[in-house]
């Protein structure tokens, strides 16, 4: 029997279904999307099977209304094998007046714009689904609530059960659902799998443009290695031309690179603009980020015993596990995450800016004291700077860690909470 692990898009889903006729569940390949929407589905259409794809094409042909029909939300599983049936649904949604009605995901792998006529805005909502969160996959004990932290407590307390060997694995592991089923290598391979199928096949139909493998596993390792930096395409080409000797260039990259985010395999974070109490200038170049670590894991091929021999490494792949959670709590807080840099070296690895105007600053370290104390001083230095009567002051400043006992507040107000304490 399969056992389902909650996620945090389940109620996000259900509310989304609430006030659209249609929801369309985005996001990376196994991350869980048929699986969380057929729970919420009252009759399916799985379009991914292949003797139901060839009877539907011919269907559609005809009347692709006519695969709409079954009891609501109906779940249209792979959806994109038959583009008609976006127009369909949008079509279908306004003859009914009616909310909830269907459940369109897919392979993450895009429908040309010229394939589709009307975009759904006002009928179809979206949603992106990403990997699990520690706390989704059961390794976070959850007892710090990251929304609670916007009400600034005066005081939290919380057990990490987490040590370096368990954190290492699971960074490797991924946010995959069903490797976080596994145990040991066998959850490992997950994660090689998915980077194999990426350079090999998923890359190439993202836009229908035929791409060298090998030159895909250079990109993807160069982007591991800079994960959580602001490094432009020069940079990356840069990285691949010491083992690319056939014409290479910037714009060679950013296709490849768009490619990949057409995919949902990397997500860069875009730079926050404050307003501050002088005129320094904020760098707004994008942070490079895997939409999941084990990603960049697998294209170095690497694995947890490296991280525990090179701790620079791990602190840069945690980095990229702590923004994938916080990317996915964010969704829940009706927020949305950035970094922070400016001119003079300041910065701040992840502001998690909600919608109402509250907003959270945090520091990623792996662990130490030495680290922490630098972390906890980016962070009061960069809320000195903000001009707190042309927006909010922040609501809490955290050093997110990887390793220690506790989660507490420090006496200068700064949370120190570790990532296996944390929750939406």
């Amino acid at each position: 029997m399969t056992v389902y692990k909650p996620r945090i898009v389940d109620a996000l889903l259900e509310r989304k279904l609430l006030g659209k006729g249609a929801v369309l569940v985005e996001g990376a390949k196994w991350c869980g999307k048929t699986t969380t929407a057929s729970r919420v589905a009252k009759s399916v259409l799985k379009l991914g099977e292949t003797s139901v794809l060839r009877s539907s094409r011919q269907l559609a042909e005809m009347n692709p209304a006519l695969l709409l029909r079954g009891e609501t939300p109906r779940l249209i599983d792979e959806w994109q094998t038959i583009p008609a049936l976006w127009d369909s649904v949008r079509s279908e949604v306004d003859d009914r007046s009616a909310m909830g009605q269907f459940v369109l995901t897919g392979s993450a792998v895009p429908v040309s714009s010229d394939e589709i006529e009307h975009t759904g805005t006002g009928r179809i909502g979206r949603l992106l689904m990403r990997p699990m969160s520690l706390w989704e996959s059961g390794d976070s004990t959850g007892d710090i609530s990251l929304g609670k932290l916007f009400d600034t407590p005066e005081e939290i307390y919380a057990e990490n059960h987490l040590d370096i060997e368990q954190l290492a694995f699971l960074t490797c592991r991924g946010g995959w659902p069903q490797a976080s089923m596994m145990d040991g290598d066998v959850a490992l391979d997950q994660a090689r799998d998915y980077y194999d199928a990426v350079v090999h096949y998923d890359i190439q139909r993202a836009d229908g443009v035929e791409r060298d493998p090998e030159r895909v596993k250079l990109l993807m390792r160069s982007y591991a290695r800079h994960q959580g930096a602001a490094v432009n395409y020069s940079v990356i080409c840069a990285d691949m031309q010491t083992n690319d000797n056939s014409s290479l260039n910037d714009d060679t990259v950013a296709s490849y690179v768009k490619a990949l985010k057409k995919i949902f395999v990397v997500e860069d974070m875009r730079a926050w603009n404050p307003n501050l109490r002088s005129k320094t200038a904020v760098r707004t170049s994008d942070t490079r980020y895997f939409t999941d670590p084990s990603i960049g894991v697998a294209a170095l091929g690497i694995g947890p015993k490296d991280f525990l021999n090179d701790l620079n490494t791990f602190g840069l792949f945690f980095e990229t596990t702590v923004v994938r959670d916080l990317r996915v709590f964010a969704e829940a807080l009706d927020g949305e995450l950035y970094h922070y840099r400016d001119k003079n070296g300041l910065e701040c690895d992840a502001v998690l800016h909600r919608r109402n105007g509250t907003y959270g600053l945090i520091e990623i370290k792996l662990g130490g004291d030495g680290l922490i104390e630098e972390g906890a001083a980016n962070l009061n230095a960069l809320e000195e700077k903000i001009d707190t009567t042309k927006m909010k002051a922040p609501s809490f400043k955290m050093v997110l860690t990887g390793t220690g006992m506790y989660a507490y507040r420090r006496k200068d107000g700064v949370y120190v909470v570790p990532i296996g304490t944390l929750k939406v």
